[in-house]
């Protein structure tokens, strides 16, 4: 119980690090995965003893790492990776939520989803193949998400000999695009996932690489959850009247605090109304409380009666976001039905959900090259592109730049609730980085 007891201790003071795998197909994603946890001490005895009867019966001698998280049948007959797989562990220097997200094309719409919520997302590319077209998608779909972090992992430098310019040239390709589309961190790491090399161990074979190895990096990347910097939303999800004689007159309004804090006292607006009031008290875990911030459950008693319900954003009032009915967007179209100018569809934003109608889709991405194709008419699975949606009501919308929680929203097919586009309010790309600073080889640590 001892044991037990510190374990849950050692647990509540690490951080927690969200992050993502992508890549080509067969460039080892999930052997990557099945790697970090074999030699991490993550897998449970039965897990690997499993592993080990499934590779036998595919007449492979060493157990097939990848199987750790290819979980659907078909992902094991086939080979590939289909869902998105997520997984937990943990080292005494961090715990883990992992993405490991399947490499076809035709599941772009998958990376969108593991990626949304990721601080770190690790791009593979075969040693052998470089740079391809998936590579530059994925880089391009990190940095649509905003991940802060972006981690290429050169796979399979066995199959090359372990040679360093074969490194040295896929990292400055890759860092000097990644760079372009406004990735503010990157990261080169020269690894072999089937053979251990630089994952969690450092490699014996790569005297020539001095950086940190995949799970190194993973531990101490720089990791922040400070909310708390973020412009204060609190989406009203719940309002609590329960009119008794305990408490005749209580009004609050409950939900998750979305970023920044909120204090007793402070001066708000109520959006999308625009009424102001004051914080007259904070209830958080049925004490009251005189400051509360993101990520927290609370609620929310005002100075003043106004009308407000689920769907209200509340504010602080001298840093509200505008209200605006006229969305311009970029949305990865993730319904398998196109999505359509004209189409009438509903969006929902936190806790809101109003109807709304498709006014223009005024381009289509072309990931491979960046490139913009005008007009389309349509978006159909997997394609990413620019949007402009007229709400029925108005919305109170971060762009996605300040806020991943409300700058993004969701379209939806009213008939039977399908998502149809997850959206991101605002600019495509950050600023590019200086060139210089992205195709710097001491951030190799040669």
């Amino acid at each position: 119980m001892t044991t037990l007891t510190q374990h849950a201790e050692q647990l509540s003071t690490t951080t927690l690090l969200r992050f993502a795998t992508a890549g080509s197909v067969d460039d080892g994603k999930s052997t990557l995965v099945g790697r970090l946890l074999h030699d991490s001490k993550s897998v449970l005895t039965d897990q690997l003893e499993a592993v080990e009867h499934a590779s036998r019966s595919r007449g492979q001698e060493a157990p097939d790492l990848a199987l750790l998280t290819d979980g659907l049948r078909a992902e094991r007959e086939q080979g590939i990776t289909i869902d998105v797989a997520y997984r937990y562990f943990a080292t005494p220097r961090r715990r883990f939520i992992l993405a490991d997200t399947p490499g076809h094309v035709q599941y772009t719409r998958n990376m969108v989803t593991g990626a949304s919520t990721a601080e770190l997302a690790v791009v593979l590319v075969d040693a052998r193949n470089g740079v391809v077209e998936q590579t530059r998608r994925h880089a391009a779909v990190a940095a649509l998400l905003r991940v802060p972090h972006v981690v290429l992992a050169v796979n399979k430098m066995d199959l090359v000999e372990y040679a360093e310019p074969v490194f040295a040239a896929i990292a400055e390709e890759f860092t000097a695009y990644a760079a372009s589309l406004g990735v503010p961190e990157i990261t080169a790491i020269p690894i072999s996932a089937l053979a251990g090399d630089n994952v969690v161990e450092p490699s014996a074979h790569m005297d020539w690489y001095g950086g940190p190895t995949v799970l190194e990096h993973l531990e101490t990347v720089p990791v922040s959850h400070d909310l708390t910097a973020c412009h204060a939303r609190f989406p009203v999800q719940y309002v609590i009247r329960p009119q008794t004689a305990e408490h005749p007159d209580y009004r609050g309004y409950a939900g998750q605090i979305a970023a920044g804090a909120f204090r007793v006292g402070e001066a708000v607006t109520v959006l999308p109304s625009g009424r102001t009031s004051t914080i007259a008290g904070i209830d958080a875990l049925g004490e009251s409380v005189d400051i509360a911030w993101a990520p927290q459950s609370v609620t929310i008693r005002l100075a003043d009666d106004i009308d407000i319900s689920r769907g209200d954003l509340i504010a602080p009032a001298d840093d509200a976001p505008a209200v605006t009915r006229d969305v311009d967007a970029t949305v990865c179209h993730v319904a398998d039905q196109p999505l359509a100018v004209g189409q009438r569809v509903l969006l929902k934003h936190t806790t809101r959900t109003v109807k709304a109608i498709v006014k223009d889709i005024p381009s289509r991405l072309a990931l491979d090259d960046l490139s913009q194709h005008p007009a389309p008419g349509q978006l159909v699975a997997n394609d990413i592109g620019r949007v402009v949606v007229r709400t029925a009501e108005p919305l109170a919308l971060d762009a996605y730049a300040d806020s991943r929680r409300t700058g993004s929203f969701l379209l939806i097919d009213p008939a039977d609730g399908t998502t149809l586009s997850a959206g991101m309010a605002g600019a495509s790309f950050a600023a590019a980085a200086e060139p210089e600073a992205a195709a710097d080889d001491a951030e190799w640590d040669f």
